[in-house]
């Protein structure tokens, strides 16, 4: 369990250092503290959060760099469901859920990928990812570097396609999926999903 201070941003639209698509019908969302961002392992989970006049479920979707460990950022749709607005800043404790998401994780590939410098962002998972790997062409899996704007980059390329993907989240459950076709700045779904796990 996690103890901090709550404040909220208005310009939260679910976008934000995470690199995920902004998300107007869900603004259940937050930026979690440099710290705890940890150059953005904790993209797209999920986060039970308790303050004086409740508890909500929210994604982490950005970063706040000036915020002490263990505070969150919160929208103002989110904070006013634990404090009136006019309150700003108030105590918070909290601990990582399972994301209430439906149909299999999702791949992105970043705008500007392609055969020879390609990156992957995880969509849709129900829990934080700890590992990315992809299958060589010799068979080998190769696991590929996070960057803090919360892409896997690797910066020789996987390839042509289709690809071969093995993700680890931190419970250590393994997803593992293969002819994921390329799609520059596009999403391809995979086959499967993270078990629950609190």
């Amino acid at each position: 369990m996690h103890q901090g201070e709550a404040t909220y941003y208005d310009f939260a639209d679910g976008s934000g250092n995470c690199g995920f698509p902004p998300t107007p019908d869900d603004l259940m969302v937050g930026a979690m503290n440099h710290t705890d961002y940890a150059g953005s392992a904790v993209c797209g989970a999920c986060v039970r959060l308790t303050g004086p006049n409740g508890t909500i479920d929210i994604r982490v979707v950005d970063q706040c760099p000036e915020c002490p460990e263990g505070d969150i950022d919160l929208s103002p749709a989110a904070f006013s469901q634990i404090a009136a607005l006019s309150a700003g800043r108030v105590p918070i404790t909290w601990q990582y859920v399972p994301c209430e998401v439906q149909g299999p994780v999702v791949y992105h590939f970043k705008d500007g990928s392609n055969p020879w410098w390609t990156a992957v962002q995880m969509r849709n998972h129900r829990n934080a990812i700890a590992r990315f790997e992809f299958k060589q062409d010799d068979g080998t899996w190769k696991q590929v570097a996070r960057v803090d704007y919360n892409y896997f980059v690797e910066d020789s390329g996987m390839g042509p396609g289709p690809y071969s993907f093995r993700v680890t989240d931190v419970y250590g459950h393994v997803v593992e999926d293969s002819g994921i076709g390329f799609v520059e700045n596009g999403d391809v779904a995979g086959a499967s999903q993270f078990p629950a796990c609190d």
